[in-house]
């Protein structure tokens, strides 16, 4: 081929190449001009930044002389940074040290072209230098509430996150690169990405992490075998089955939070924690919350209580035959169970003999970085939105957990998806991690106020359920804390106030990661190390110090420490023992209610009068009464329902003819603990049922 031939095909192809990107973009536009309308009734400030900042600027200009050292520092080093790109430039490679670095943990420009192209270098270390001089700016400004303060650094860095050049397509030298490769296609696919993401997300922009086409819920993942053996209209209580001839006498009793489902502890086989719990022998109960919806929102904290872990105790019992019950809580869900260990103390019930708190705070005094969303303005709009609909929306609270790590859980897939082009990758924790639920309004607003906002969980008597006063101080269990030393959503050092508020003795372990690798971790990973004590100083910082440092996972530990509490073993319990109902396979049901669900499960009354009957059957036909469903009475589980069945109370005409008094006086002559029931208002409840 000659030259001009060569230069004619040359010619041709730029000529073509041109044209491909010129329909590419076009396309382009036609999308962000369809995106922006999205975007035209939107709430701009939703966390009343507007506010802060003003106060931020008030606070600042009174003091001139910090805005005056932080804008010299920046010329300084501006003038050093660009003496340095031009020399670069001039040069065509990066040949001296820069004027400002990354901080090492910082994954965004990890692509060669930010150290190696002068051009790109000189971009990033620009970035870098206004993010130094903004945040020089509005840390340790004087005349600012610390609240105020901590929200206006907190939303500075999610702002300076958003800026990044790595976050535009004509400053990242990846996507350019990619743009080149493709001749703009990846910009199209990229936003047709979003457009999908805004579609599943009904006008909010939800960018998928992962993809969820290619996980279902007991095929590949919660797939530890067990069967659903109770249910109500908060939770359905899964009993796994053995795995060992021998189990622990004491079954195990696992509360996940409401806020994420339970099967975080049981995403994959290689690294489940309920099946290593049950392949060690205990005998594994978990908990599976409903995904609630607007009939859910005078639901209570304290039904959570009541209706959830009380009663799930007592079907523990039923199924076992046991009195005496370990128990785990995580999260939320162990801010919950120490509210319950209290309540149940102040009542006298003593089945649970030792507990467990996985990422728990007790004290709120220093929430993390949580705290810059809790204030009285904020809960008040969160009030307002919870009551049009009668719950919080799950990817609203997901939305608050991602945004506290905007560059990995945000940004990092806005590039992946709508800049590089690429579809969302298979991963089983982000699968979990978008599988939201909602919370009750009337719960998530006390849970706000009472913990977050007036810290009232820790203080005796601060938080009244069902009239019983609730002061952990009283609760002298056996108790082990484990938490993680990179956790932001319930920092260790709050954790470990919390821990110290019990009066028993106390097992604390500090593992790796965060909030949830800090827990998945697998023996066999080989992840990490743990510190543990049973000594609790006053200073945390103390107590990491003097704490004995072991390398991998602390599930071992936990078995160790839980094992020496009791160790005496029995034959192997599979559900359905002792004749409670099989009402489905794991993971049952109500875990698999998406947002997309509006109308979660609510279980028969017979299920709980089949709970009923395996324990003791009813004496109507001897006493020609007609049965009732007593569980539908709030404060009597199946567990009780049985015991006054089998004492000849089946109805509530019994319960109304008796009285408070009649009906407690009948408890007592039965059991003495029975002391711990509060009968009050059962009789009316009950002529309301007859109605």
């Amino acid at each position: 081929m000659s030259k001009s031939d060569q230069s004619e095909v040359n010619t041709l192809g730029f000529a073509s190449t041109t044209m491909e990107l010129q329909k590419n973009f076009k396309q382009v536009e036609e999308i962000m001009a369809n995106f922006a309308k999205s975007y035209e009734h939107m709430d701009l400030d939703p966390f009343n930044l507007m506010k802060s900042s003003a106060e931020w600027y008030a606070a600042l200009a009174k003091d001139p002389q910090k805005a005056i050292n932080a804008n010299i520092s920046f010329m300084q080093k501006s003038m050093e940074l660009y003496q340095q790109s031009l020399t670069n430039l001039l040069g065509g490679t990066v040949a001296t040290e820069p004027v400002i670095t990354e901080d090492k943990g910082d994954r965004r420009f990890k692509h060669e072209g930010w150290e190696e192209q002068p051009a790109f270098n000189a971009i990033k270390q620009s970035y870098l230098l206004v993010s130094k001089w903004l945040r020089d700016q509005v840390q340790g400004v004087e005349g600012l509430d610390e609240h105020t303060a901590e929200k206006v650094e907190f939303f500075t860095e999610r702002y300076l996150d958003a800026m990044s050049p790595t976050n535009f397509a004509a400053t990242n030298p990846a996507v350019i690169e990619k743009v080149i490769e493709t001749k703009g296609a990846n910009l199209v696919h990229g936003l047709k990405n979003m457009l999908e993401d805004l579609e599943t997300g009904k006008g909010e922009l939800r960018i998928r992490m992962t993809d969820t086409s290619a996980f279902k819920l007991g095929e590949n993942v919660a797939t530890t075998p067990g069967k659903v053996i109770f249910q109500n209209r908060l939770f359905q209580l899964i009993q796994y089955t053995p795995s060992t001839d021998k189990v622990l006498k004491r079954p195990l009793l696992v509360v996940p939070p409401w806020i994420n489902k339970y099967y975080i502890m049981d995403l994959q086989p290689k690294n489940s924690l309920l099946k290593w719990l049950v392949d060690q022998g205990h005998t594994v109960f978990v908990v599976s919350w409903v995904n609630p919806d607007s009939s859910y929102a005078d639901t209570e904290f304290a039904d959570y209580l009541t209706d959830g872990i009380l009663t799930a105790v007592d079907v523990v019992e039923q199924a076992t035959g046991e009195s005496e019950i370990n128990i785990i809580g995580y999260c939320i869900g162990g801010s919950l169970l120490a509210t319950t260990l209290a309540y149940m103390k102040e009542k006298g019930d003593e089945r649970i003999k030792s507990a467990t708190f996985f990422t728990t705070m007790l004290d709120f005094s220093n929430p993390g970085e949580l705290g810059v969303f809790i204030d009285e303005e904020q809960i008040c709009g969160l009030e307002k939105k919870m009551s049009e609909s009668g719950y919080l929306d799950g990817t609203q609270m997901a939305g608050t957990f991602n945004l506290m790590r905007a560059n990995d859980l945000i940004w990092s897939f806005y590039i992946n998806n709508y800049l590089l082009g690429n579809d969302p990758r298979p991963f089983d924790l982000l699968y979990w991690n978008s599988d939201s639920t909602r919370m009750p309004a009337k719960m998530h607003t006390w849970y706000l106020r009472n913990l977050y906002l007036e810290n009232n969980l820790c203080k005796p008597g601060g938080v009244t359920i069902d009239g019983v006063s609730i002061d952990i101080s009283k609760v002298d269990i056996p108790i082990c804390f484990v938490s993680a030393v990179e956790d932001h959503i319930a920092p260790w050092k709050s954790t470990y106030s919390g821990a110290k508020l019990f009066s028993g003795d106390v097992h604390f372990i500090l593992g790796g990661s965060g909030h949830i690798a800090g827990i998945i971790n697998p023996p066999a990973a080989g992840k990490y190390n743990y510190r543990v004590s049973d000594q609790l100083p006053e200073d945390p910082e103390a107590w990491a110090a003097g704490a004995t440092v072991v390398d991998g996972s602390w599930w071992p530990e936990w078995d160790r420490w839980a094992k020496a509490q009791a160790n005496d073993q029995v034959a192997a319990r599979n559900p359905g023992d002792r004749g409670m109902p099989i009402i489905e396979d794991a993971p049952g049901s109500y875990v698999k209610r998406t947002l997309n669900d509006i109308n979660p499960v609510v279980p028969a009354a017979a299920t709980d009068v089949a709970i009923q009957a395996a324990d003791a059957p009813p004496q109507a036909a001897a006493n020609d009464v007609r049965p009732d469903d007593l569980t539908a009475i709030k404060g009597i589980g199946p567990k009780l329902a049985g015991i006054l069945n089998n004492s000849g109370i089946v109805s509530y005409a019994q319960l109304v003819e008796l009285g408070s008094d009649g009906i407690k006086q009948h408890l007592l002559d039965i059991d003495a603990r029975h002391a711990r029931y509060d009968t009050s208002s059962w009789p009316e409840q009950a002529r309301a049922l007859m109605a």
